[in-house]
């Protein structure tokens, strides 16, 4: 059996506990030391996440390019997803997390913990930072987005149809990473301000 038909069969016979962003739900599985897979549906994408002793040990990527298990599926993961936590035994999370283990839990906490919060006043300093890549003039879709400071990633994503991608940060400098599912194709600098926040990058 596959592990996302597994995953699938456990949810059928688990308690839902709620519905949580990706930084609430990594708090409220480590303050209650869950066991569990947490499940979010974005268009045709499908982000699974198996938490042992409230600690994320597995995750798993499906979309229309196929699947990606353990640390490529996480470093897809934008932050701004909306997971339904379901509450799992854990000898059954187990066995779900070792064909997608975790290896470097830092990124996950990165994504979860560093996202920024809701845009507010404009004298907060915080606004949407759009990105569109192109190819010889033409939209890419699908390439994954990075947004790093000080070397450390706050958000990424990956390009919808038209090219573009947005991200809710502080107002300020930062490094856009943008790569494919095989090698980085580019990186560059952005100063993104009230008045400059929409960026276009030819790779």
């Amino acid at each position: 059996m596959k592990i996302q038909e597994l995953i699938g069969t456990l949810l059928a016979d688990s308690t839902r506990v709620g519905a949580y962003t990706l930084p609430d739900l990594i708090r409220f599985t480590r303050s209650k030391k869950m066991n569990g897979i947490a499940v979010a549906v974005r268009g045709d994408r499908e982000f699974d996440l198996a938490f042992l002793d409230g600690e994320p040990e597995g995750a798993l990527l499906v979309d229309e390019k196929g699947t990606l298990y353990g640390d490529k599926a996480v470093l897809l993961l934008s932050g701004n997803e909306m997971f339904d936590l379901y509450e799992v035994k854990p000898e059954l999370v187990e066995t779900v997390t070792v064909g997608c283990h975790i290896l470097e839990k830092e990124h996950i906490s990165r994504n979860g913990m560093e996202v920024i919060p809701e845009i507010g006043r404009k004298s907060d300093g915080i606004g949407v930072l759009s990105i569109t890549v192109l190819r010889k003039g033409e939209p890419q879709n699908g390439v994954r987005v990075s947004i790093r400071r000080d070397g450390q990633m706050i958000s990424n994503d990956v390009t919808t149809r038209d090219g573009t991608v947005g991200f809710k940060l502080l107002y300020g400098k930062y490094d856009c990473v943008v790569q494919d599912r095989a090698m980085m194709i580019a990186t560059c600098n952005i100063e993104f301000t009230a008045n400059h926040s929409k960026f276009t990058l030819e790779i």
